[in-house]
C-alpha cells in the first residue's frame, strides 16, 4: 500500500552558542581547506556527521545537533582547541611579513588575475574533474600564502564534475548531483547599492545574465559566474551545469562566460588587474575581451589593441597530447564570436587567423590554444620535458625559429603542502623539526634534517596512514559491493592481503589512454610468475576516472576491474570507485609506492607523483613530466629510460619488462628486507630520500614565486608601460611591427667577404665574419645581425648544436662584422642570421621572423 500526498520538508538550523560563534567565519573561508585543526574541530563535533556532509563545514553547521553544540561549548579541550584555531587564523589573516610584500618592489602596482575552468580547491566545492582543477586550487592556496594580490576567475558548475560508481561488470556510472549553492562556501557578490551582482554577454540574438559569486581563501578571493538563473532560457541555464559537459556547443558557450563574463565581472566588481594569466585555452577569449575595451573605450585599432593586452597575458598549457586543445568549427566560432571581427574592426579572416594553429590535430577551425598564444607575452608548459615538447608541439606559431630558440619555456608544477601532507606528517613535523618548518618549503638544505627524524617513529607513521587507508578502502568496497548485490564474502576475498605489513602500490589519476593503467598487466603471465616468486602479497590499488566521453579510457577501467575479479589476482589488484580528493588524501598518503607508466612524452607534469613523494611515498615511474627534475637515483624508480620509441606495442613491451624487472629485482626485495626492528631500513631511507628531494623544491610555493617573478611583475610592468600616456608604446610597437612585417620579405644577408665553406684556424687567431645585410627600408637599430655557434654533438659525424651567439656591430652603410673568438680549440660552426628587434618585445625572437646567410 502506497501512501499519497505530498512530501513538505523542513530544516531546523541550531544556534550556534556564543563561546564558538566564530564557527561560521571558519566555515567561510577556504583556509579550513589547508589547516588540519580547523577541519579537526568538526570532525570532533560529529564525525559522522561531517563525513555524510561531505566534508562541507557550511553544510555541517546547518545539520549539526543543537545538544551537541551546547556539551561542546562546556567541553574545555574543545574549547582550546577552537581558541587555537582562531589564534591561527587571525594571525594567517593579519599577517604582514609575507614573501610578496617583502620581495616585490612597489608592491601595491599589481594585481594578478588567473582563469580557469575548474578548481580543486576541496572536496567540498565540487567545481574541479582532476589534475588541472587540483593544480589551480593549490595555485590559489600559495598566491595567499604568499600574499599576491591574486584574483581567480572560474565557473559556479550546478552540477560539477561527475560521481562515479562502478558496477559489477566493471562499468563506469557517471552520475551528476546538484550543488546547492547556499550550502557551499560561496557568497553573492554585491553591487554598489549592496544588491546581488550580476554581469551579461552577448550570445546569438540574445543576452545571458550571469550571477557573480565570490569565495573567500584565505588572503584572495575567487570569482565564479553562474547562468543557471530563472532570466535565462532553459538551455542556457544548463551552461554552467556541467564541467566539461554538453558538447562541443556547451563548451564554446562556457568558454565565452569564462572568457568575456569574466573579464566583466572584475570590471564590476572594481577589480583592476595588471597581469592576466590564462590557465590553458579555455580561458583565451579573455584576450579578446580586452581588446574589445581598448578599441571601444580607448580607440585603438586593432594591432595597438593586441600589443597592449598581450603585453601583459601569461598563457599555460598544460597538454601535449592534441585532443586537450580546444577547436571550435569555424561556423560555430563565427555564429558565437563573429561579432567581435566588427568590434574589434577587423575582417572574419583576420578574426579566424588568431585561431589557427596546429597542434597535432591539424590546422581546421579555431583553435583557443593558438588564440592564447597569439594574445600573450609568456608562453610557459608545466615542467623542463613539457616545455621541451611544448617548444616542438607550438613549433607552427614562430616557424621561422627552432623549438630550442622559440618563446615557448616552462615553469615545473607544485604542490600545495600544507594540503596534501598527511596531518601525521605535520605534527611531526612540529615536534620533530620545530613549528619554524613551514617557512623553509623552499630550503633543501633544511630538509635533510628529515633523517633526524628516527626511523622506527618515521615508518610508525607510515603504517599509521598506511592502516587508516586499507580501512577505508574496505569500507567503501563493503558499500560498493551491497549496492551492486555482491556477497560480503567477496570482500573478504578482496581484501585478504590487506595488512600493513604488506607492500602495497598505487596508481591514481584519470584513465586516459596515453596514461597506460593497463601497462602492468601487458603479460598476465609474467607477472603472476613474478608475484609468486616475490614471496609475499603485493597489493595494487588503482583508481581514477575517464571522461563520459572518453570509451577507451572507461574500457581500461573494465579491463582492470574483470582481471582483479580473476581468481589468480583476487586480493592483488583492486579497482576502487568513486576517485576524489578525499580517496586521493588516503592513497597518497598510505601507499608504498606511487606507480606512474604514461607514455613518453605525453605526460605533461604529474603532481599526484609529487604528493606521494612528500608523504614518503616513492615513486616507480617513466622518465615523464616531473619525474626526470625529481629522480635523483636514491628516492624512487625508473620504468625504462630516455629513449622515445615510436612504435607503441614494442614500447609499451619493453616498458613492461622494464616495470617486471625493477618491481622484483629491486623494489620488493628491498621492502621485505626486514630485519630484527621489523621494517626494512633501506627502505626507509629511500622513503626519506623521496621527502626530502620532494618537499623544497617541488611545492606551490616555489612555483607561484616563480610564476611571479618571472611573469606577473615583468608582465605587469610591462603592461603599465605600453598603456601609459595614452597608450604611446603600444601604438608605436604596433607601428613598428607593421614596418617590419611590409619589409621583410625582401630583407636578406650577402657575404661582405668570401666566407669558406669549410677553414682552418690555429687557436688564438681571429675569426672575421662580415656580412652585407640588405633590410628594405628598415634601420640598422631595427635587427639584429648576429653569429651563432655551433658545437659538435653525437659523435664524429653528428650533427652541430648551438653553443652561444655573437652579436654583429654595425659598420656603416648596411655592414655588419665581428671576430670569433672560439673559447677552445677543436670542430665549430657557425650561422649568421638576421632578425628583428625592438626594447618591447617581451622575447628577443618573439615576432617569429628570422633569415640566415
Amino acid at each position: 500500500m502506497s501512501i499519497q500526498g505530498q512530501t513538505y520538508y523542513l530544516q531546523i538550523r541550531p544556534n550556534i552558542p556564543a563561546t564558538l560563534n566564530r564557527l561560521e567565519e571558519v566555515s567561510s573561508d577556504m583556509w579550513f581547506s589547508w589547516n588540519a585543526k580547523a577541519r579537526m574541530l568538526f570532525r570532533l563535533l560529529d564525525m559522522e556527521l561531517w563525513n555524510r556532509t561531505g566534508h562541507n563545514p557550511r553544510l555541517f553547521l546547518r545539520r549539526v545537533s543543537q545538544n551537541r553544540l551546547n556539551d561542546m561549548a562546556a567541553d574545555r579541550a574543545f574549547i582550546a582547541l577552537y581558541n587555537s584555531v582562531l589564534a591561527d587564523y587571525d594571525s594567517y589573516q593579519q599577517d604582514e611579513n609575507q614573501w610578496y610584500i617583502n620581495t616585490i618592489p612597489s608592491p601595491e602596482a599589481h594585481q594578478v588575475a588567473y582563469f580557469s575552468a575548474e578548481f580543486g580547491l576541496h572536496e567540498s566545492l565540487p567545481i574541479y574533474s582532476g589534475g588541472l582543477g587540483i593544480l589551480a586550487g593549490d595555485h590559489c592556496k600559495s598566491a595567499s600564502d604568499l600574499g599576491l594580490p591574486f584574483t581567480a576567475v572560474g565557473l559556479l558548475y550546478r552540477k560539477g564534475y561527475f560521481t562515479q560508481t562502478i558496477d559489477t561488470h566493471g562499468n563506469q556510472v557517471a552520475t551528476y548531483y546538484a550543488n546547492h549553492f547556499e550550502d557551499l562556501c560561496v557568497e553573492s557578490a554585491l553591487d554598489a547599492q549592496n544588491k546581488d551582482l550580476y554581469v551579461s554577454v552577448k550570445l546569438p540574438g540574445r543576452e545571458l545574465r550571469l550571477k557573480v559569486w565570490t569565495v573567500n581563501i584565505g588572503h584572495i578571493q575567487m570569482v565564479l559566474l553562474d547562468s543557471d538563473l530563472e532570466e535565462n532560457s532553459h538551455e542556457d541555464r544548463t551552461i554552467t551545469h556541467q564541467l566539461y559537459g554538453g558538447g562541443i556547443e556547451n563548451r564554446i558557450r562556457q568558454e565565452i562566460v569564462l572568457g568575456i563574463g569574466g573579464v566583466r565581472a572584475l570590471r564590476a566588481m572594481g577589480i583592476a588587474p595588471t597581469a592576466w594569466h590564462l590557465n590553458e585555452g579555455h580561458a583565451a577569449f579573455v584576450s579578446l575581451e580586452r581588446m574589445r575595451e581598448y578599441v571601444h573605450n580607448d580607440g585603438l585599432v586593432f594591432d595597438e589593441a593586441l600589443d597592449a593586452a598581450a603585453a601583459c597575458a601569461i598563457f599555460t598549457t598544460h597538454t601535449p597530447v592534441p585532443a586537450g586543445h580546444d577547436v571550435f568549427p569555424l561556423d560555430m566560432f563565427d555564429h558565437y564570436m563573429g561579432i567581435y571581427a566588427d568590434k574589434l574592426g577587423i575582417s572574419i579572416e583576420r578574426l579566424h587567423a588568431m585561431g589557427h594553429g596546429d597542434f597535432g590535430h591539424g590546422a581546421h577551425g579555431f583553435n583557443q590554444t593558438a588564440l592564447a598564444t597569439h594574445t600573450s607575452s609568456f608562453q610557459n608548459g608545466v615542467a623542463k620535458l613539457h616545455g621541451e615538447v611544448s617548444s616542438e608541439m607550438f613549433q607552427g606559431m614562430w616557424p621561422d625559429l627552432t623549438p630550442e630558440e622559440n618563446p615557448m619555456t616552462s615553469v615545473t608544477n607544485g604542490v600545495h603542502a600544507l594540503t596534501w601532507l598527511a596531518q601525521e606528517w605535520i605534527s611531526t613535523f612540529d615536534q620533530e623539526l620545530g613549528g619554524g618548518w613551514r617557512g623553509h618549503l623552499r630550503d633543501a638544505d633544511f630538509w635533510e634534517c628529515i633523517h633526524n627524524i628516527p626511523d622506527h617513529l618515521f615508518w610508525s607513521i607510515h603504517q599509521t596512514n598506511k592502516g587508516r587507508m586499507l580501512q577505508y578502502i574496505a569500507e567503501e568496497l563493503e558499500e560498493q559491493s551491497i549496492r551492486n548485490g555482491e556477497s560480503l564474502q567477496m570482500v573478504k576475498e578482496m581484501t585478504q592481503f590487506f595488512d600493513v605489513r604488506h607492500l602495497v602500490i598505487g596508481f591514481a589519476r584519470r584513465f586516459a589512454t596515453y596514461k597506460r593503467a593497463t601497462l602492468l598487466f601487458n603479460d598476465e603471465k609474467r607477472l603472476l610468475s613474478l608475484l609468486d616468486a616475490i614471496g609475499h602479497p603485493v597489493i595494487f590499488l588503482f583508481a581514477g576516472k575517464a571522461h563520459p566521453a572518453d570509451q577507451p579510457g572507461q574500457d581500461l577501467i573494465r579491463q582492470i576491474h574483470q582481471i582483479s575479479r580473476k581468481p589468480e589476482f583476487q586480493g592483488r589488484v583492486l579497482m576502487l570507485e568513486g576517485y576524489d580528493m578525499t580517496l586521493s588524501r588516503y592513497m597518497l598518503s598510505g601507499v608504498d609506492v606511487w606507480l606512474n607508466n604514461p607514455r613518453r612524452p605525453m605526460e605533461a607534469s604529474g603532481t599526484s607523483g609529487m604528493k606521494a613523494a612528500m608523504n614518503g611515498a616513492p615513486n616507480l615511474s617513466i622518465l615523464d613530466g616531473w619525474w626526470p627534475e625529481g629522480y635523483k637515483t636514491a628516492n624512487g624508480w625508473v620504468i625504462g629510460g630516455e629513449r622515445d620509441i615510436d612504435d607503441d606495442q614494442l614500447r609499451d613491451h619493453e616498458d613492461a619488462a622494464s616495470l617486471y624487472h625493477v618491481l622484483s629485482k629491486k623494489i620488493a626485495p628491498l621492502y621485505y628486507q626486514t630485519g630484527d626492528r621489523g621494517y626494512s631500513e633501506g627502505w626507509v631511507h629511500t622513503a626519506k630520500r623521496a621527502m626530502i628531494e620532494s618537499i623544497p623544491v617541488f611545492n606551490t610555493e616555489r612555483m607561484v614565486a616563480e610564476y611571479t617573478e618571472r611573469f606577473y611583475i615583468p608582465a605587469s610592468t610591462h603592461g603599465q608601460q605600453m598603456v601609459a600616456d595614452k597608450h604611446a608604446r603600444a601604438k608605436a610597437l604596433a607601428a613598428w611591427k607593421n614596418k617590419v612585417r611590409s619589409a621583410w620579405d625582401a630583407v636578406y644577408l650577402e657575404a661582405n667577404t668570401a666566407i669558406p665553406h669549410r677553414n682552418t684556424k690555429q687557436y688564438g687567431d681571429d675569426v672575421c665574419v662580415s656580412v652585407k645585410a640588405h633590410l628594405n627600408g628598415l634601420s640598422a637599430d631595427e635587427i639584429s645581425v648576429e653569429v651563432l655557434l655551433l658545437r659538435p654533438v653525437g659523435g664524429l659525424h653528428g650533427d652541430y648544436a648551438p653553443s652561444n651567439s655573437l652579436t654583429l656591430k654595425h659598420q656603416g652603410d648596411g655592414v655588419f662584422s665581428a671576430d670569433i673568438h672560439p673559447e677552445d680549440t677543436g670542430d665549430f660552426a657557425y650561422r649568421v642570421r638576421v632578425y628583428p628587434t625592438h626594447e618591447d618585445l617581451p622575447h628577443s625572437f618573439a615576432m617569429g621572423l628570422m633569415k640566415y646567410l
